[in-house]
């Protein structure tokens, strides 16, 4: 953390993996940490955290050829008391208007912009309403059919959502995506509330509309801000999780901001990237105990 002076075991290094994290890594990366052995933590089969002095300036991310992922910490105040969390592509494993596109024969078009718009290229609401447009007139039973066929959690959501849950902390899905689907993944998961666009519908069929306005990158962070306003606390107290560039506004103003699989755009900006672990490996970033997905 830029400005602070830290002193004694005042970072953690955290492995996680959706694998197990071999003792033989753990030593190596404790060896290159210059860690005391006693400081090696096993929370589980899939995540350890190794207490340190001083921080790395080592890349160990390039030292280490292995699918584990290696996120350095401030051991001081990890805990949090509000998750703000994106859907598609985070907490599910796919992005929703692109498979809606694929019921109206439009996938290849609709996904081009939603990659577009991930990598940060394209305003997101410029992008949003011309994905929009080429659904106009899909049957409105076609988003059940999606959610039905398309949509499940990611490994270890269910996981992370109750164990934040459990802590008494606030969990929230905010979506650039559809409240059809963020209603149902929000019951699924277990989050406390969930907040999206609003697809128009008329006689049964998409107008090709959305209601205004769009859920965006700046109104994820006035959810963060009104998140907090609602616990009477900070932002030093959220963690924030998305994979694209609609989220990096809330994933900077976060106290933990976790980038999960995601664009440069948001890794760049990110205190923790997780390409490797499932999302138990949030937890493990915070100090809790991780089962298996």
């Amino acid at each position: 953390m830029p400005g602070q002076v830290l002193h004694g075991d005042d970072y953690v290094a955290v492995l996680t993996s959706s694998g197990i994290v071999e003792d033989g890594f753990v030593e190596a990366v404790a060896g290159q940490l210059s860690a005391d052995p006693s400081k090696v933590l096993r929370h589980s089969p899939f995540a350890v955290e190794i207490a340190f002095e001083a921080p790395s300036k080592l890349n160990l991310r390039d030292r280490f050829d292995a699918p584990v992922d290696i996120n350095i910490l401030a051991a001081q105040n990890r805990r949090k008391s509000i998750l703000i969390a994106d859907m598609d592509s985070t907490m599910i494993p796919v992005e929703c208007i692109d498979e809606l596109a694929d019921f109206a024969g439009v996938k290849p078009q609709v996904a081009a912009i939603t990659e577009a718009a991930m990598r940060g290229e394209l305003d997101f609401e410029q992008a949003i309403d011309a994905r929009v447009a080429l659904l106009k007139d899909l049957p409105e039973t076609a988003l059940q059919e999606c959610y039905d066929q398309r949509v499940a959690l990611n490994p270890g959501a269910r996981s992370l959502v109750q164990t934040m849950n459990a802590t008494d902390a606030r969990t929230a899905l905010v979506s650039g995506g559809f409240t059809f689907f963020t209603e149902r993944v929000a019951q699924a998961a277990g989050f406390h509330s969930h907040q999206a666009n609003v697809l128009h519908i008329s006689k049964g069929r998409l107008t090709g509309t959305v209601q205004k306005p769009v859920i965006g990158q700046q109104a994820k962070a006035k959810a963060l801000e009104a998140l907090c306003a609602e616990r009477n606390t900070d932002a030093s107290q959220v963690i924030a999780i998305g994979d694209g560039a609609n989220d990096l506004a809330m994933i900077r103003a976060a106290g933990l901001g976790v980038a999960y699989r995601a664009k440069p755009a948001l890794r760049a900006e990110a205190d923790a990237i997780l390409d490797h672990s499932d999302l138990s490996a949030v937890l493990a970033l915070l100090g809790e105990p991780v089962q298996a997905a």
